[in-house]
């Protein structure tokens, strides 16, 4: 009679509020995994602007009382499942790492941090970019890329403020923005947004674009699982980053 469950890997999610997509999401690409499993928290996030009052969503406190919750849950890993320092500049992301670290003992990502360096590993100097997001926060991400080295070389974006409204985006809008970004033959194309249902139409769409893509909710389990001590290269099916970035 078996006692006790054998070796598990537990991933904990940082979570906007408001999204409905990356919990599904990350369900189905761990769906053939059952010793790995995500666990989510979630913190404000309600409006993606630059406002003040959205601006201040991503202060740590909130962040950090969730990531505590998390670490009852003795997860491997803690990743920010959200794309807000790709406006608010990269350090912040740095900084609440090493934030959540300390408060937890427990190492930390986030999707934006995996997805620069996918990029860098994988030699990308010009990228598309597909998002929900207004023209202020899209202009910001273009010239954090560009400050980074990366040159934006496509982009689409919807003009919503969202956050709970980018889930109600089709899959087959989101494929024909990745198919007009992929016109411009990028080294690789982003879905940056943990709210949008890009991950879905990977697969079949790197195989028609022959363009690799990265949407972010994979970057962060991708993210999630190296930091744990699982092998990425266990999720099939959602396209090549899982199976060809080591």
């Amino acid at each position: 009679m078996q006692e006790r469950v054998g070796p598990r890997t537990l991933l904990g999610m940082l979570t906007p509020s408001s999204n409905t997509v990356l919990e599904p999401l990350t369900a189905a690409m761990l769906a053939g995994l059952p010793d790995v499993t995500a666990h989510f928290a979630r913190f404000p996030v309600r409006e993606i602007s630059l406002g003040e009052a959205a601006l201040g969503q991503f202060e740590h406190e909130p962040i950090l009382a969730a990531a505590r919750l998390l670490a009852d849950a003795r997860v491997g890993a803690i990743v920010w499942n959200g794309t807000s320092s790709g406006w608010q500049g990269f350090a912040a992301d740095e900084e609440l790492c090493r934030a959540i670290a300390a408060a937890t003992g427990i190492p930390a990502g986030t999707a934006v941090l995996a997805l620069n360096e996918i990029f860098a590993l994988t030699g990308v100097r010009r990228f598309g970019l597909v998002t929900p997001y207004l023209d202020e926060i899209q202009e910001r991400i273009v010239a954090n890329y560009a400050s980074a080295g990366f040159a934006c070389a496509a982009e689409r974006h919807l003009g919503d403020r969202g956050n709970f409204s980018f889930s109600e985006y089709g899959e087959e809008l989101i494929a024909r923005m990745i198919r007009e970004v992929a016109a411009a033959r990028p080294d690789a194309i982003t879905v940056f947004c943990t709210n949008l249902r890009g991950a879905a139409v990977v697969e079949a769409l790197e195989a028609e674009t022959g363009i690799p893509i990265y949407d972010t909710v994979a970057t962060a389990l991708w993210q999630g699982l190296r930091l744990a001590g699982a092998d990425p290269r266990r999720v099939r099916g959602w396209g090549r980053l899982f199976r060809e970035v080591a």
